[in-house]
């Protein structure tokens, strides 16, 4: 095992072996949908379009934290309304206006500006805006310098796609932040690209000091709630959801203990990767 490895702090231990909140939400939702005969009706749940579904958590695969929040928001969105939460993934790529389609609400990053009339928009509090980390001794100085490179990101993120069409970038998608990460330790990318929340509290982890060079984050994005205008139960549940999880930074500390989880996750895998 080299140095690398053990220069990793550890988190708690209490975070160590927790399966993520968000993928055990959709394991549930996805056993609930799927469960022959004895699924509850489409009215008796939340139905909330995400632009990305974790699969459900298998037993012996390896944990993986997904790379965005929308899952939390979305299963407590379904608790304010009292109902099991239904998640299904859009079929809109991730820069197009999202449709309803009879769902109760959707939660997608962009602006209330995109959206068309007959829906209510309810800013989450979260604002995406995309960030690439980078060994300390790259090169890379601007965006536009990731032409011709290997950029990691992962498949739930929304940056899939922009790199390669904004600045030529060779993309490399990964299934998961912690792989996209451990990639990038391991020098099989030259950058990784994710949610500048996510990685500026990544950045304050000692292990990290390394990998720490960075590009500016670049255009926000708000989660928003896009929600049908005759639905005035969610809208209302929606509204007190964010401005209660913005008062209580509750956004900031599930980020925290996401990273956190992301971290281990990929200290677990590059001290295999190095015992071997």
């Amino acid at each position: 095992m080299n140095k690398a490895a053990t220069s990793f702090r550890s988190p708690p231990r209490s975070a160590r072996w927790r399966v993520p909140a968000a993928a055990a939400v959709l394991a549930f939702a996805a056993a609930s949908a799927g469960a022959a005969g004895g699924a509850q009706p489409v009215s008796d749940r939340v139905t909330v379009g995400l632009h990305y579904v974790a699969p459900p958590f298998v037993g012996g695969s390896k944990v993986r934290t997904p790379e965005a929040l929308d899952a939390d928001l979305a299963a407590a969105l379904a608790e304010r309304l009292h109902k099991p939460l239904r998640a299904v993934a859009l079929d809109e790529s991730r820069d197009a206006v999202p449709r309803l389609d009879g769902r109760d609400a959707v939660l997608a990053a962009l602006d209330e500006a995109q959206l068309p009339d007959g829906v209510v928009a309810v800013p989450s509090g979260y604002v995406a805006r995309p960030m690439a980390i980078m060994r300390s001794d790259t090169d890379i100085k601007t965006w536009e310098q990731l032409k011709g490179r290997t950029v990691c990101l992962s498949e739930g993120g929304l940056y899939v796609g922009s790199m390669a069409a904004r600045f030529g970038a060779l993309e490399k998608p990964q299934r998961a932040p912690a792989d996209s990460l451990l990639a990038l330790r391991i020098g099989e990318c030259d950058a990784a690209v994710h949610d500048d929340v996510m990685l500026k509290e990544l950045l304050k982890l000692p292990e990290w000091k390394k990998f720490s060079a960075s590009l500016p984050p670049g255009p926000a994005r708000p989660l928003t709630f896009v929600l049908p205008g005759e639905n005035a139960a969610a809208i209302v549940a929606a509204r007190k959801l964010a401005s209660e999880w913005k008062a209580s930074r509750r956004l900031a500390e599930l980020n925290r203990r996401r990273v956190q989880d992301i971290a281990f996750e990929v200290y677990l895998d590059q001290v295999v990767e190095d015992c071997h």
